[in-house]
């Protein structure tokens, strides 16, 4: 493995940990559902970029899966 891969490992541990962190916090409190989502879409767009490498791929994949990913938060968002 290379750096950047064990990088974004523990990067993306880290992020889990404090999603989990967030979790446990009260429900009724609407902006943890807010945090969890963003720190959600983080770790599609580390799994995404550095995994799948995407960041070699065209920018027009690169911007749709940023604009998909977008259009999802909010939309969860808006149910909750």
């Amino acid at each position: 493995m290379q750096k950047k891969d064990i990088y974004t490992l523990a990067l993306l541990i880290i992020l889990t940990i404090t999603v989990a962190f967030f979790s446990n916090f009260d429900e009724k409190l609407k902006f943890v559902g807010l945090i969890i989502l963003i720190l959600s879409g983080i770790k599609f767009m580390a799994v995404a970029f550095q995994f799948m490498e995407l960041k070699k791929a065209h920018s027009f994949w690169k911007g749709l899966i940023i604009t998909f990913l977008t259009l999802f938060i909010t939309i969860i968002y808006v149910i909750l």
